[in-house]
């Protein structure tokens, strides 16, 4: 099984795009026309999200295996070097794909992710309530999801469009995706421990409101090589939020390392 993915127009480089938590494609709608004028953008699904299919096999949820995945689009597209950007959950996964073939990233971007930034307590957190999460998820159904917090029905700031786009894919999402995501991906998401590997050039776009995020923004500031940060005056959702300013940053990013 390999997952979900669409190449949509655009004149340069392959960009690839890894949405969040319980988002989908839809949550680039915004970004897509500004990053067309320079780069090919490629979405995917992660399992189990926005109709994507939910892989029985639990190995199939772990970050190394969405890595591989990654590998074997950019294969399947015929690209030597791409480039990378992460959404919350997504970029645990673009930064493990960095770390892991530095050779074949030109440059990654990703946003504030506290999946990617776990520290030890938190990790051992997020794994004492993964079953309970799990078990809550797969009795309740679409129902228990809309519950969770980060649910986009939550996120009433959006431009209206983008709200029934985000909440229209997120009737697909398949409990059983999500579960195995909570007990299988999240827990061993965090990359905090490898971010001093990181050689390509790098983009932290940092919304500054997500109080929660400002340690680990600190952290990366003081231990990741090659990193630069722009602080936006936005939030966890930057992207859909304040995209004109998100898209000017990507584009600066692209444009100076695929022309150096």
């Amino acid at each position: 099984m390999q997952i979900e993915w669409q190449v949509h127009p655009g004149t340069g480089p392959h960009l690839l795009l890894v949405h969040g938590f319980l988002t989908g494609p839809a949550q680039w709608q915004p970004n897509l026309d500004a990053l067309a004028t320079i780069c090919t953008p490629v979405t995917v699904k992660l399992w189990g999200h926005a109709g994507a299919p939910n892989p029985a096999q639990p190995q199939a949820y772990h970050p190394d295996y969405y890595v591989g995945q990654f590998e074997h689009l950019r294969l399947h597209l015929g690209v030597a070097t791409w480039f990378l950007l992460g959404y919350s959950l997504g970029a645990s996964l673009t930064l493990r794909y960095a770390f892991d073939h530095p050779d074949r990233v030109m440059g990654h971007l990703f946003t504030n992710s506290t999946s990617a930034l776990a520290d030890a307590e938190q990790i051992r957190a997020w794994k004492e309530s993964a079953a309970n999460s799990a078990a809550r998820i797969l009795e309740g159904g679409q129902q228990a999801m809309e519950r969770i917090p980060v649910h986009p029905r939550h996120a009433r700031k959006l431009p209206p469009e983008i709200y029934r786009s985000l909440t229209a894919e997120a009737n697909l999402h398949d409990p059983a995706g999500i579960a195995n995501t909570l007990l299988h991906t999240t827990p061993a998401a965090s990359v905090r421990d490898r971010v001093a590997e990181n050689t390509p050039p790098a983009l932290l776009i940092c919304g500054e409101r997500e109080r929660r995020f400002r340690p680990h923004r600190d952290f990366v500031a003081q231990q990741m090589p090659n990193l630069q940060i722009t602080d936006l005056a936005a939030g966890h959702a930057m992207t859909m939020e304040t995209p004109e300013v998100f898209n000017s940053a990507v584009v600066s990013f692209i444009e100076k390392w695929h022309t150096s």
